[in-house]
């Protein structure tokens, strides 16, 4: 078998969509699975929506994603140029063959394809249904995914319009015939155009390559029904982006967007994908785009991270904000992360998670205020812990030698265990009634803040004043 050669084309109109994330992935994979070429080549003839920065938009995208390309933009190789704008002269070398050899004629100032060849010379009227008959005659499309497809071309089409411009039909088969492009995987949606490209193959004597048509993606149950666009919410690369999704998660969860590994799994390694995956096992049916497996998906991602590559796709995230130093700390941002990174669903929840770790102007929760504030036992408790944790010396202040003191304030109090203590704490050192384990999260938070910090809850107004607490 011949190196399988596939193609993502897509026009740069400044959004990356998960469908055309999806049919770039499943391309790459499949070259990847096979030890084939993924080129990529840019369908850029339509000047006013084709911008550089729209181009950037793409290939940042492709790149966010894991997908390199072997030819292509920035990378060359031996088919180019790869960009449709620039590939005039060899259009204009196809499209002249068409018209020696009869398969193309003029007509009203466009060149049309001849379905008929030299049997046909004039659209007559009078030959209208004699024409038809023939023309009807079946092209059957192999396609990978849903077998033998028949389709009929009735009407010779455009190949090059009026103004000069070539149509997508015409460039997209020379461009697949000069790029010795072996498989087309795409969206069903080109399905209704395949006949025409077969037709065109045919006339230029080229090998038809082998096609494999996507599913559609239906949009997430809360966006309604129908197919999923560019309008809905979660439809884009770059809300992920901007989300501080795990690249891998995202490019996971797409992979999952009518494939499966046919054992039930939902987290898998580029390396299991790339092993698993054919185009002949992709679903016929739609795929329905889900935004709570996306979000699954990267939690369990975000979980399985070592705390070291965790920490680097969380810096950024924290350092955005006004509260949080660029400086920060390398060992303490681990060390906060280690605690909190099976609590969290995503990073962009981490900032208002972790914010107390890294500036002592944090919020207080509305629901502790209420539950905490201007009670006596809360100043009460406050004070006793502050009288057991202040005896504990520097040195000590670890899991084990909290847990022996909150061992000792219980006993003292004739209890067997120190949890009455410990939600007004957390609260006071924290501002949160929930967050990471307890004793974990004073041992990050060190000695010295920890004890400042219920010193000044115990002297604050907003605790001991009932009014405030009530207002």
């Amino acid at each position: 078998m011949s190196t399988v050669r596939v193609r993502f084309a897509p026009s740069p109109t400044g959004f990356f969509h998960i469908g055309s994330a999806r049919t770039a992935l499943f391309n790459w994979l499949y070259a990847r699975h096979t030890g084939g070429q993924f080129i990529l080549r840019i369908e850029d003839t339509d000047a006013a929506r084709n911008t550089e920065e729209a181009l950037n938009v793409l290939l940042a995208g492709m790149r966010w994603l894991g997908m390199d390309w072997d030819e292509g933009p920035e990378v060359g190789g031996d088919y180019g140029p790869y960009y449709q704008s620039q590939r005039g002269d060899i259009y204009r070398k196809y499209l002249d063959k068409l018209l020696e050899s009869g398969r193309a004629y003029e007509k009203d100032g466009a060149v049309w394809f001849r379905l008929l060849g030299e049997r046909y010379t004039e659209y007559d009227s009078y030959l209208e249904q004699e024409v038809e008959k023939v023309r009807s005659e079946a092209v059957t499309i192999k396609d990978l995914i849903r077998g033998d497809v028949v389709r009929a071309e009735s009407r010779d089409f455009v190949l090059c319009r009026s103004d000069g411009s070539p149509t997508f039909h015409f460039v997209n088969v020379v461009d697949d015939i000069e790029m010795k492009i072996t498989h087309v995987i795409r969206g069903e949606d080109h399905l209704s155009n395949t006949s025409k490209h077969v037709e065109l193959f045919k006339a230029f004597g080229a090998p038809v390559p082998y096609f494999a048509h996507l599913p559609l993606i239906l949009k997430d149950p809360s966006q309604g029904k129908g197919k999923m666009s560019k309008r809905d919410k979660g439809s884009l690369v770059e809300e992920y982006q901007k989300r501080h999704f795990i690249p891998a998660a995202v490019r996971n969860a797409i992979a999952l967007l009518g494939w499966n590994p046919k054992d039930d799994r939902e987290v898998l390694e580029i390396g299991e994908l790339i092993e698993l995956f054919d185009v002949a096992d992709v679903q016929k049916g739609a795929a329905r785009f889900d935004e709570q497996k996306m979000s699954h998906i990267n939690f369990e991602y975000l979980k399985s991270l070592p705390v070291e590559t965790y920490a680097w796709f969380a810096r950024p995230v924290l350092t955005d904000r006004p509260w949080c130093s660029e400086d920060l700390d390398e060992d303490y941002l681990q060390r906060v992360l280690t605690i909190c990174q099976d609590k969290i669903n995503s990073l962009e929840d981490l900032p208002n998670f972790s914010i107390y770790f890294f500036t002592e102007d944090f919020p207080l929760d509305p629901k502790g205020l209420k539950k905490f504030a201007g009670k006596p036992a809360t100043i009460e408790k406050l004070q006793q812990a502050l009288a057991v944790l202040q005896d504990v010396p520097k040195a000590d202040w670890t899991q084990a030698g909290l847990e022996q003191a909150f061992a000792r304030l219980a006993e003292t109090h004739g209890m067997d265990k120190p949890f009455p203590w410990w939600p007004v704490i957390r609260f006071a050192v924290s501002g949160c009634t929930g967050g990471p384990d307890f004793v974990p999260m004073l041992v990050v938070l060190g000695r010295d803040r920890v004890l400042l910090r219920l010193r000044a809850a115990i002297e604050s107004p907003e605790f001991t004043d009932v009014e405030s607490a009530q207002s």
